[in-house]
């Protein structure tokens, strides 16, 4: 029997980010995971500034051979008008985009090379709650006694199933859709949005990778007005809309369609039993809006980490985890909800970017807002403000 104090079942970004902050904080870790990495995760590669900082706190450098700094932000209306945001420059990194394979293997790496216990290809089985702590049970017969579980598993979250705690008919809030295609076309080297009114809310994404590739996709909430063959439809058309192609030129598809399901209900999500924490996809924390979740993920890793570390007689460890994970998000998706309600109107989401394109200071700051440098419900919430709210840096910023 392996004995620890947290067992962290799933080595994504949340489950990384959980090991790497328990390992630092004084906690004996353990991780397994089902898979062996390098392994593919269907995902749209995007990194919001909020992600490259954690990252950054992680240790991980931006160095990983597809990374891609983001420094140009083009979107498309529904009326076909084109707005150019430009983050600030110098100033250290505030958007990327960098392959998930790639990423994942690499948080891997750091993990087990700051001395936590990684066992890949190693299943979880099932779980138990016991007076010594929690038993889990693994699918080679072995059996890991410790004192705090993090489910990291994803949205199906298997722990989460085995403790009866799954939300009945859930199958996630957003359809995305992605691909890997070699594009020639001069403007494939930016990264792209495209708000199509038969997306709304949802959109097309085209985000570059290095080599001339990039990551094409869409993205739609889930609804009983949308069916598989509605979304094959748009799929098969997706590269023949103009606007489209007149950005990528020749595309040349380099592997097969992927398609997956995205949670974002954190405001009504459970967030833990016992001394067992759900984080990242395990928790349904993924933006509401743009169906962003690897920095939600990492964010919500360390969360739990600090709150297992933080634990003591007067507070237990979910206690303190769910507190800190509602104010870390709860305000904030519950503004991207309503703000996605909004744009879901072709007309309202013209006037939205109009009003964004007034000037230089409105795109700056939209591209900020956009990929999460402060709070999503800043704008709305004085408690969120600050002096440097304006003027903070980007990830990296030293070796800028």
């Amino acid at each position: 029997m392996l004995q620890c104090d947290v067992l962290i079942v799933g080595a994504g970004p949340a489950g990384c980010a959980a090991a790497l902050t328990g390992q630092r904080l004084g906690l004996n870790v353990v991780v397994i995971d089902k898979a062996t990495f390098p392994r593919d995760k269907c995902c749209g590669d995007g990194l919001t500034t909020l992600a490259l900082r954690e990252l950054e706190k992680l240790g991980v450098e931006p160095t990983i051979s597809s990374w891609v700094r983001v420094e140009d932000v083009f979107l498309r209306s529904p009326a076909g008008r084109e707005v150019r945001l430009t983050l600030p420059s110098g100033r250290g990194q505030y958007a990327a985009v960098v392959k998930r394979i790639e990423l994942d293997a690499e948080l891997v790496r750091l993990t087990t090379n700051n001395g936590v216990q990684v066992h890949q290809g190693v299943a979880f089985d099932n779980i138990e709650l016991t007076s010594r702590g929690v038993q889990v049970s693994l699918q080679d017969g072995n059996i890991v006694l410790a004192k705090h579980v993090v489910a990291a598993d994803g949205m199906w979250s298997p722990v989460r199933k085995a403790l009866g705690c799954t939300p009945k008919g859930y199958r996630g809030d957003w359809h995305a859709f992605r691909q890997y295609v070699k594009a020639d076309g001069r403007r494939s080297r930016d990264l792209w949005v495209w708000f199509e009114k038969d997306l709304l809310p949802g959109y097309a994404w085209s985000f570059p990778l290095a080599d001339g590739r990039v990551n094409l996709g869409f993205g739609v909430p889930r609804s009983k007005d949308v069916n598989g063959k509605q979304l094959s439809t748009i799929w098969n058309g997706l590269l023949e809309r103009t606007p489209i192609r007149e950005v990528l030129g020749n595309v040349e598809p380099e592997d097969s369609r992927t398609a997956w399901p995205i949670p974002a209900r954190l405001p009504k999500a459970q967030l833990a039993t016992g001394p067992v924490l759900f984080v990242g996809d395990a928790a349904t924390a993924t933006d509401p809006m743009t169906g962003e979740g690897i920095g939600q993920a990492l964010e919500s890793g360390r969360l739990a980490a600090q709150a297992i570390a933080a634990e003591g007689p007067n507070e237990s460890a979910a206690a303190i985890y769910e507190r800190s994970a509602r104010t870390a998000f709860q305000v904030d998706h519950q503004f991207s909800k309503t703000l996605s309600n909004v744009l879901a109107k072709p007309m309202l989401a013209e006037v939205a970017l109009r009003a964004v394109n007034a000037n230089d200071w409105s795109r700056r700051n939209f591209a900020r807002w956009m990929f999460e440098d402060y709070p999503r419900a800043s704008l709305i919430n004085p408690r969120r403000w600050r002096k440097d709210l304006f003027d903070t840096r980007g990830a990296w910023a030293v070796q800028n």
